[in-house]
C-alpha cells in the first residue's frame, strides 16, 4: 500500500485541480513527427533496443502460482518457456529443444514436471535439465549435462517476473526501477491472483497505442458515456521515475474524501492509479486488483501493434466473486458508479472495459492516427501542455535511440 503522507499529497493536488477547474501544467507544448509511428528503420531500432535488448516483465507471480506451473509467451522475439520448479524458483528458458530447436511447451500455460518436444521425444525438467533422449544408443552420445534448456537471465521480485531475451542480459531490478521498486514492492502484488487476459490485435503502432494511456484530456469527450461516468478527467498527478513515471487521475468518489479524516483517505477509493513502466508496460493497481498491459509492436509491420491485458484479483475478492452468481452480472454496469463502489471486481466488467473503452474508443482513434501518418501529409502532431506523460513517454524512447528531444512549440509572435 502506497504510504498514506504520499495518498493524501496527491489526492489533494487532485481535488485542488478540480477546485480550480484547471489540469496539470507542463508549461509547454512540443511537436512529434509522425515518421516516428510508421518509419521501418526507426522501428526496427526500437525492436532491437526496448524489446530484444531490454528487460521485459512478463507477468505477476500468480502467473505461476504453484511448483510445476508453466506458461509461455513469444511476444519479443525470443519464444520464452517461464516455469516454477518444484522447489517454487521461477526459471526463464529459451522454448526450443536443443536437438533440432522444435518448441518444447506449445500450450499457453499449465502444469508440468517435464516437457516432451514433439519432434524427437527428447524431454526436458522444469529446471531446464535434458532428462531424456529415445533410442539414444541409435543417435549416439549427449552430454545431457550441458545440454539443457538454454536458460534466460530471469529474476521474480516483489511480485513481477522478469526476463532478459538475451541469456548474456543484464538484469537488475533496483537499478531498472529507478527509484520505483520500493513503491511497487508496496502494493503486495505477489498476492494477487490471475484472472484471466485479453488480446487486442489492431492496425496502430505500439507507440500509439501506449499514447492512449497518457492523458485525462480526452476522457470526458471521447468516453463520456463509458469511462467518463466513472473518471471525471482533466486532472492529473503525474511523478517520473527515470523513464518510468506514476500516472493519477480521480474518479467521481473523491469527492468523498472532503468528509473524512485525512487519515481515512484512500487512493484507491478516489482515484486511477498507473505505473508506466519503459518501453512497453502499463500497470494499474488498487486494493483489489491488478491490470498489467504490455503493448508489443509487429516486428515486420510498423503500423500494426498488439496489445496482452492480464487481469489480478486478491485472495478475498477471488472469493467473494466466486460466491456470486456471475451469469446475472450485466456488462453494461461496468460504468454504473454505484455498482463499481459496492461490487466486487469482476473479469466479466474488467473485460468489458477494455473493449468498449480501450479497443472500441481510443485504439480506434489510433488506427485513424496510424492512417493519417502513413499518408505522409500530416508531418508532426503537438502534445499538449495537459500532456506531461506524453511527453515523458516520447522524449524517454527518444533519448534512448539517441535520437534529438521533441522541439517546443513556439507560439506565433513570441521570439
Amino acid at each position: 500500500m502506497m504510504e498514506q503522507s504520499l495518498q493524501i499529497k496527491i489526492l489533494k493536488e487532485l481535488l485542488q485541480q478540480l477546485d480550480e477547474g484547471k489540469n496539470i501544467d507542463a508549461g509547454v507544448q512540443y511537436k512529434m513527427p509522425t515518421t516516428s509511428y510508421v518509419c521501418p528503420e526507426i522501428a526496427a531500432k526500437e525492436f532491437a533496443s526496448f524489446f530484444q535488448g531490454h528487460p521485459q516483465m512478463i507477468g505477476l507471480s500468480g502467473e505461476l502460482p504453484e511448483p510445476g506451473s508453466f506458461l509461455t509467451l513469444d511476444d519479443f522475439g525470443t519464444p520464452i518457456l517461464a516455469t516454477r520448479d518444484k522447489d517454487g524458483r521461477y526459471h526463464a528458458f529459451l522454448n526450443a529443444c536443443r536437438h533440432r530447436s522444435a518448441r518444447v511447451a506449445s500450450e499457453t500455460r499449465g502444469k508440468k514436471s517435464m516437457f516432451t518436444c514433439p519432434f524427437h521425444h527428447w524431454g526436458y525438467g522444469n529446471n531446464g535439465n535434458l532428462i531424456s533422449i529415445p533410442n539414444e544408443d541409435h543417435f549416439g552420445p549427449v552430454d545431457k549435462s550441458c545440454n539443457g534448456l538454454i536458460q534466460l537471465p530471469a529474476i521474480e521480485k516483489d511480485g513481477l517476473l522478469w526476463v532478459h531475451p538475451k541469456p548474456d542480459g543484464h538484469l537488475d531490478i533496483d537499478e531498472l526501477l529507478s527509484g520505483l521498486s520500493g513503491e511497487i514492492a508496496s502494493h503486495s502484488l505477489g498476492n494477487m491472483v490471475y484472472g484471466g487476459e485479453k488480446i487486442i490485435d489492431m492496425k496502430l503502432n505500439w507507440k500509439l497505442a501506449n499514447d492512449t494511456f497518457g492523458e485525462t484530456y480526452h476522457f470526458q469527450k471521447l468516453h463520456k458515456n463509458t469511462l467518463g461516468q466513472i473518471f471525471l478527467g482533466n486532472n492529473l498527478h503525474l511523478t517520473e521515475f527515470g523513464r518510468h513515471h506514476r500516472f493519477v487521475t480521480a474518479n467521481r468518489a473523491i469527492h468523498d474524501m472532503r468528509s473524512l479524516p485525512e487519515d481515512e483517505w484512500s487512493i484507491s477509493d478516489a482515484t486511477f492509479v498507473l505505473y508506466y513502466l519503459f518501453p512497453n508496460i502499463q500497470l494499474v493497481v488498487n486494493n483489489d486488483s491488478v491490470t498489467l498491459i504490455r503493448i508489443y509492436p509487429d516486428e515486420n509491420n510498423p503500423g500494426r501493434s498488439i496489445t496482452r491485458i492480464s487481469f489480478y484479483y486478491s485472495a478475498e475478492a477471488v472469493l467473494k466473486m466466486e460466491a456470486e452468481d456471475q451469469a446475472e452480472f450485466d456488462p453494461r454496469d461496468a460504468y454504473s458508479t454505484d455498482r463499481r463502489k459496492n461490487a466486487n471486481p469482476s473479469l466479466a466488467a474488467s473485460l468489458e472495459v477494455f473493449r468498449s473503452t480501450i479497443e472500441m474508443e481510443d485504439y480506434v482513434m489510433g488506427e485513424m492516427q496510424q492512417r493519417s501518418a502513413q499518408n505522409g501529409l500530416l508531418k508532426e502532431i503537438i502534445f499538449g501542455r495537459n500532456e506531461p506523460a506524453l511527453h515523458h513517454f516520447h522524449n524517454s524512447y527518444r533519448e534512448a535511440l539517441n535520437q534529438p528531444p521533441l522541439v517546443a512549440v513556439i507560439p506565433s509572435g513570441i521570439k
